[in-house]
């Protein structure tokens, strides 16, 4: 027991020592960060022709033995020569943009920069490709998102939107703007509708004889409230707003894909890819991978992602964020996962 007690002595010490340093180790980048001038993020910028030409050719160094794989360099070198001699004209482009949707879209804030961007260079002889994923959230910040989308179509440069697993709701909003949107066959799509929840624990707080008043100046500036009494006019109040925003939303969906029967498709619904296409609500059944690696045969695509610097405690909170998120996915997993089986 004398043992036991000497290590746990020892043990948090340790610990204390270990987070002793990393306080001051964050304290000190917080000094440094404040004393400089915040630094703006970098604009990343790959191609992925060279990505999908790696994949080939470390596939044939492991198929082909040495003289094969020599013969095929070889005449891969000579065929480069002679498109080199050729005055060709120079090929499309094409950019990839990838959004994931939060609740908050807080993607678009690199999103706004990728569009700044290449719209600094593209035409309309080019195409901007944009993958996305996305259960919806905010009306306000998904309304954004998709004007930024809606600068590329201003722009007369075409846009192409793939979904593989999810665009609903404001997903879909920011998809309808493309020219073409190609689904994955089992991709979920639609859920064009407005929905708004609370709990209300007024009587609860009235039961242990707690009051709870709202004042307001201005007869609709809290309609519903969550601690205080709500009243049917609110209520009536409130759903006439969510009729609003429904109504706007199918008349911007509407504006971008006119060939859709609007009324029948904007019941708040989602359907699987393969019923999707046959309520043009997509364009095409294909992945983002299948349509990419096709025009990577004939155009120089590039894939664009801007990156913001953070600091050293932003990447420790969004390190710890990860791994929490990490563990009740896992746990989420093994509790849903038997409904697939």
């Amino acid at each position: 027991m004398e043992f036991l007690a000497e290590y746990a002595s020892f043990l948090a010490k340790t610990v204390t020592l270990v987070v002793a340093i990393l306080v001051v180790l964050i304290s000190f980048a917080a000094l440094r960060s404040k004393g400089r001038r915040k630094s703006a993020g970098q604009l990343q910028v790959s191609k992925l022709n060279d990505f999908y030409k790696g994949l080939r050719e470390r596939l044939e160094s492991s198929l082909l033995d040495k003289d094969q794989l020599k013969a095929l360099r070889k005449s891969e070198g000579k065929a480069e020569k002679k498109k080199g001699k050729q005055k060709a004209e120079a090929k499309p482009r094409v950019f990839v943009l990838d959004f994931d949707g939060d609740i908050k879209a807080s993607a678009t804030e690199s999103l706004r920069h990728e569009i700044t961007a290449l719209l600094s260079l593209a035409t309309p002889k080019d195409e901007v490709v944009l993958r996305l994923e996305s259960g919806g959230g905010m009306v306000h910040s998904y309304g954004l998102a998709s004007s930024q989308l809606a600068r590329i179509r201003q722009a007369g440069v075409p846009l192409t939107v793939c979904i593989d697993k999810v665009a609903a709701s404001g997903g879909y909003m920011m998809a309808c703007i493309g020219e073409k949107i190609i689904s994955a066959p089992f991709a979920i799509l639609g859920s064009i509708g407005v929905v708004a929840q609370l709990p209300n624990v007024n009587r609860l707080l009235k039961k242990h004889d707690i009051d709870f008043e709202v004042l307001t100046a201005g007869e609709y500036k809290r309609t519903l409230t969550v601690f205080g009494e709500n009243t049917e006019k609110g209520r009536e109040k409130f759903q006439e707003d969510l009729d609003i925003t429904h109504q706007l939303f199918k008349n911007f969906v509407s504006r971008y894909r006119p060939q859709l029967a609007i009324d029948e498709v904007a019941t708040g619904e989602v359907w699987l890819g393969v019923a999707a296409l046959d309520k043009q609500l997509v364009d095409e059944l294909q992945t983002s991978d299948e349509y990419l690696a096709t025009k990577a045969k004939t155009a120089e695509v590039f894939h664009l992602h801007y990156a913001e610097r953070k600091s050293l405690q932003e990447r420790v909170g969004l390190a710890a964020s990860g791994s929490v998120d990490r563990v009740l996915l896992t746990w989420w997993s093994r509790l849903t996962q038997q409904r697939f089986w």
